[in-house]
């Protein structure tokens, strides 16, 4: 299975190792009380204005707002509660990757590179205006969409770094040592990519992400959002994921999946 599952997974697996960080990759994938959080619930919520209106930023925020009050003890960030909670909300010029981590659904809706770009900025801008909360959102955003369309790592990498400026030339070996926990679009996109580009398959990347000891849910969701473009994601690890989905999240994954993955 490819998609948007690759964030939801991602998420999920990487749930249990936010505040409890490890250095290494052998561990479970899914614990008992591995589950969704913010990631996954930001995810839907961009699926399902994609699914209502791609051109409306009304609708957009309307969405957001929907999904983080339905869930509201999902993990936000302080400034992103604060802005749930506003009738008028405006951006608040955040450079976190809470931008980046639900995006990956406008790669799947995405005629071409140009309209992942459009789509990825508009689903930034509405909270995180800081140019390096959309630069992340632009840099996942892209690297989804040419995974998805069969660019090679070379070529995603290549693209990333001309159009981005990530220093995407490090090793994970060099990086795991020293990484700490690091929300910020310039602390964390970059390291996810990299996560991504060592792995040999969908689980390695997940690892990789989970691995380096820093935001591990929303790393893994990033990283796992490009490597289920470019891979398929195992039904043993895909199918947990998805039995962790309550009816309303499920629903509007099996719809966006309907319309946009198959």
């Amino acid at each position: 299975m490819k998609g948007i599952i690759g964030s939801i997974c991602g998420d999920i697996i990487g749930s249990t190792r936010e505040f409890s960080p490890i250095k290494t990759k052998d561990f479970n994938l899914y614990e008992l009380y591995s589950n969704f959080t913010d990631d996954t619930v930001m995810t839907l919520a961009i699926a399902s204005w994609l699914l209502k209106d791609k051109t409306s930023k009304d609708v957009l925020i309307s969405e957001i707002k929907r999904f983080g009050l339905e869930y509201p003890n999902a993990g936000y960030g302080a400034m992103f509660y604060k802005w749930l909670n506003q009738e008028s909300p405006e951006p608040y010029g955040s450079w976190a990757n809470g931008s980046a981590m639900r995006v990956s659904p406008v790669a799947w809706v995405a005629d071409s590179l140009n309209e992942a770009q459009e789509l990825a900025k508009m689903s930034s801008i509405v909270t995180h205006d800081h140019p390096e909360g959309i630069k992340g959102a632009l840099a996942t955003g892209d690297a989804i969409f040419l995974a998805r369309t069969g660019s090679s790592k070379d070529e995603i990498k290549s693209h990333i770094e001309k159009n981005y400026n990530y220093d995407l030339d490090r090793k994970l070996n060099d990086i795991r040592p020293f990484y700490k926990f690091d929300v910020s679009c310039a602390g964390s996109v970059p390291e996810s990519i990299i996560c991504f580009l060592e792995a040999d398959d969908f689980e390695d990347t997940v690892r990789n992400a989970v691995s380096l000891g820093g935001d591990a849910d929303t790393q893994a969701a990033i990283a796992g959002g490009i490597a289920s473009a470019y891979w398929d994601v195992p039904s043993e690890i895909s199918e947990k994921g998805i039995e962790r989905l309550d009816s309303n999240l499920l629903e509007v994954f099996a719809e966006f999946r309907e319309k946009y993955e198959k």
